[in-house]
């Protein structure tokens, strides 16, 4: 046990590596003009903005500040009060004051409203038939139903219905119209700014069906253990990233043509490890060569079904419900191994092709899918003749809060990456292998704040012209949603990664065993610094290595920090 801790320590230059700093932003206000004494008592009502002044408090409306139920900006304000009158709706004009649901006879301002209702049509209802007289305004709501007010008597003046406006009413609007000169200019000049700017990005922007999404994930880890021989694994403390841009387009509005550019600058840990447990899900080749990862077509057949057709690196995840909900964020969220973010055996699941996904109901869906690994290489046999997996998976949801899969994998020539590399078969013996894989996921959303997860799978392998191999692999994930704070997110992870339980005399011979067995110990928590930037520290711990108790345990330390925009 001491020796862990030692190797804790050791890791966690590396786990302590991140400092960020975030900005916060000003904000003013501006000192209001305060209404006239004279005329607090002879303006009861916003024209067009279905609110009225309180009498009780009449500097309520017009004072500068912002009430829960008020809008956050001017320019929210505008926009509230433009769809508050808004011509398509039915209660946008009133033309009898009884029309409004929440004024009644007895209330102090019912003459007023009925006298500006019948003369000067100028009172607008919210689309649930309530004028809400009570709530408080600000001087920019003020001042946009003035204006409303104005031009209606205008109008009024225009058609000779000059009886309909007495001497008073044009005074009082005089009055009005000056003190209220200075918002109503601001007013203007405002929204003339945001339909400049509406135009100059109309003018500028990339596409009209095609949005942007960038992530880039900053990744610095560290190794401590011992090989079999008792020599130190190499520690040296790496640096890398994997940056991704999305195209995504739409020609329809339901379905998205998806291309992305990737550059991946961080090699996986094997190679210090000497096994692929643990390898980090971010992880990757070191080149930091810009390529098209991943170009696929997303569409529905029906109401019910959708279809993915994938012209490169298409995964399980693309067209299946991998039934982690919190801890798999392929790499960029949640857990931090390859092991932690989704069942192994779908892995055997990538390439070229084609996914369906077909609802029967809200409570059940199925998956199927086909993946060519070389499709487009008709020397390693294209599209059907090459390494292939063909899902099938049944997903039952009783529940919002629960799922149930069931899943089949066969694949040909194709390895998960994951667990010891005995069980890589394909990639241990260099040759080709058929395999057939079986899966139960199940999510459990315990309360808001918990849920338990986890899987167990099983698979029968044979390498061709030698002989058949049996492979296990099970892991319990734990997930804190909001822990900390809003958005924040623990986890942690428990399992054993593929190992060989059972082989032929044939593949023992040529060391396939796996005579011990390893666990996964993975815990992790992403902290949200910003809607845009999280850091997520973590530790994983593999006990007996390559599922052999002769290799020292190994500790990976690693801070993952990811952009998204």
């Amino acid at each position: 046990m001491s020796k862990i801790w030692l190797k804790v320590l050791r890791v966690s230059p590396a786990v302590l590596g991140v400092t960020l700093v975030i900005c916060g932003a000003a904000y003013a206000t501006e000192t209001p003009t305060e209404i006239p004494t004279a005329l607090q008592d002879q303006v009861p009502m916003i024209p067009g903005s279905a609110a009225v002044m309180s009498i009780d408090n009449p500097a309520a409306a017009t004072s500068g500040e912002n009430p829960a139920n008020q809008p956050s900006s001017v320019l929210d304000q505008v926009k509230q009060y433009s769809n508050d009158g808004d011509a398509d709706d039915p209660m946008s004009q009133v033309n009898n004051v009884s029309q409004l649901r929440d004024v009644q006879p007895g209330d102090w301002a019912y003459e007023a409203l009925r006298s500006l209702i019948e003369r000067y049509g100028v009172i607008a209802g919210y689309p649930d038939g309530t004028f809400r007289g009570n709530r408080p305004m600000s001087r920019y709501e003020f001042a946009a139903g003035l204006k409303v007010a104005l031009d209606q008597i205008s109008q009024l003046l225009t058609t000779r219905a000059s009886n309909t406006v007495t001497r008073q009413d044009l005074a009082l609007g005089q009055r009005l119209r000056e003190e209220f000169a200075l918002e109503l200019a601001l007013l203007r000049g405002r929204v003339d700014a945001v339909t400049a700017r509406i135009g100059d990005l109309e003018r500028t922007q990339f596409s009209t069906t095609t949005k942007l999404q960038g992530e880039v994930i900053f990744g610095v880890a560290s190794v401590a253990g011992e090989d079999a021989t008792g020599n130190d694994i190499d520690n040296a403390t790496v640096l890398g990233h994997r940056s991704r841009l999305n195209l995504e387009t739409s020609f329809t509005g339901q379905d998205i043509l998806r291309t992305r550019l990737q550059a991946e600058g961080l090699a996986s840990l094997s190679t210090s490890t000497l096994t692929p447990e643990g390898d980090l899900a971010f992880a990757g080749d070191s080149d930091s060569d810009l390529k098209v990862e991943a170009l696929l077509y997303q569409f529905p057949l029906s109401k019910n079904t959708e279809v993915v057709l994938a012209a490169n690196a298409g995964a399980a995840d693309d067209f299946a419900n991998t039934v982690n909900p919190y801890l798999d964020g392929d790499g960029a969220a949640g857990a931090l191994s390859n092991f932690g973010t989704r069942h192994p055996i779908y892995y055997l699941v990538e390439g070229a092709g084609v996914g369906v996904r077909h609802a029967f109901s809200n409570k059940l869906e199925l998956s199927l899918g086909y993946l060519a690994n070389e499709a487009s290489n008709p020397r390693e046999g294209g599209l059907f003749n090459g390494p292939y997996g063909a899902l099938a998976q049944l997903v039952f949801q009783p529940s919002e809060k629960s799922s149930i899969g069931l899943t089949y994998v066969h694949a040909y020539n194709n390895d998960t990456g994951t667990g010891s590399n005995d069980a890589n078969l394909v990639t241990q013996l260099g040759l080709p292998a058929i395999s057939n894989s079986y899966g139960v996921e199940a999510s459990f959303q315990i309360s808001p704040r918990f849920a338990v997860g986890g899987w167990a799978g099983y698979t029968a392998a044979r390498v061709l012209g030698l002989g058949d191999a049996t492979i296990w692999n099970w892991a319990l994930t734990l997930a804190f949603p909001d822990l900390g704070k809003k958005g924040n997110l623990g986890g942690i992870v428990i399992g054993m990664e593929p190992k060989v339980t059972r082989q032929d005399s044939s593949l023992r011979s040529l060391g396939i065993n796996d005579p011990d067995t390893s666990l996964h110990l993975e815990a992790f928590y992403q902290y949200n610094l910003t809607d845009n930037i999280a850091v997520t520290p973590g530790i994983i711990w593999l006990t007996a290595p390559d599922h052999n108790n002769d290799n020292d345990d190994v500790v990976i330390g690693t801070v993952r920090t990811t952009f998204s925009f």
